[in-house]
């Protein structure tokens, strides 16, 4: 009968094989721990990097929402000395009607440069070519002095910062 590897008795050739596959065996667990560990860093890299990712968009909502705050104190702490002039006009007593006409027009003014500094434009006025992306149309007259799509009459003037609309005019259009 034939013998079985193990019963082989052991030879050179058959001691180094096992050798072999003794370092073999000793290698593989080696770079399998290598692997683990590299994987462990990726892992730890990967937590961090979410982890940064989640405070950076928690401390960009804050800031947004401060900065809007910001804006609204500033704008509104802009308009607060237009309110101041319209109660001083309120609470004079008198029947001087030049006089109280002079307050309210240095008020609009007032009121006026306010919207200006902030980049706040007016538009619609009588004769300008009407636009519906600027205009609302609310009325529509036959007028034959005016040309087509033409502003006859303005019932309420728009504003707009740059290019975005902030209320559209209200406008009566010819033809």
């Amino acid at each position: 009968m034939a013998k079985s590897k193990k019963e082989e008795p052991q030879t050179e050739k058959t001691k180094t094989k096992v050798e072999a596959e003794e370092i073999k065996e000793e290698k593989e667990p080696s770079m399998t721990d290598a692997l683990k560990k590299e994987l462990d860093e990726k892992n730890d890299q990967l937590l961090r990097l979410a982890a940064e990712y989640d405070n950076f968009r928690k401390r960009s909502q804050r800031e947004k929402e401060g900065i809007y705050s910001d804006v609204k104190v500033k704008v509104l702490g802009d308009i607060l000395p237009v309110l101041d002039n319209f109660e001083r006009a309120a609470e004079t007593s008198g029947d001087d009607v030049e006089s109280l006409k002079k307050g309210f027009d240095m008020i609009l003014n007032q009121f006026t440069d306010v919207l200006k500094k902030h980049g706040v434009e007016s538009f619609g006025e009588a004769g300008e070519s009407f636009d519906p992306n600027l205009h609302n149309a609310v009325m529509h007259v036959e007028n034959e002095e005016l040309g087509e799509n033409v502003i006859s009459q303005v019932f309420s003037k728009g504003y707009k910062i740059g290019d975005k609309v902030i209320r559209p005019a209200t406008v009566q259009v010819a033809n």
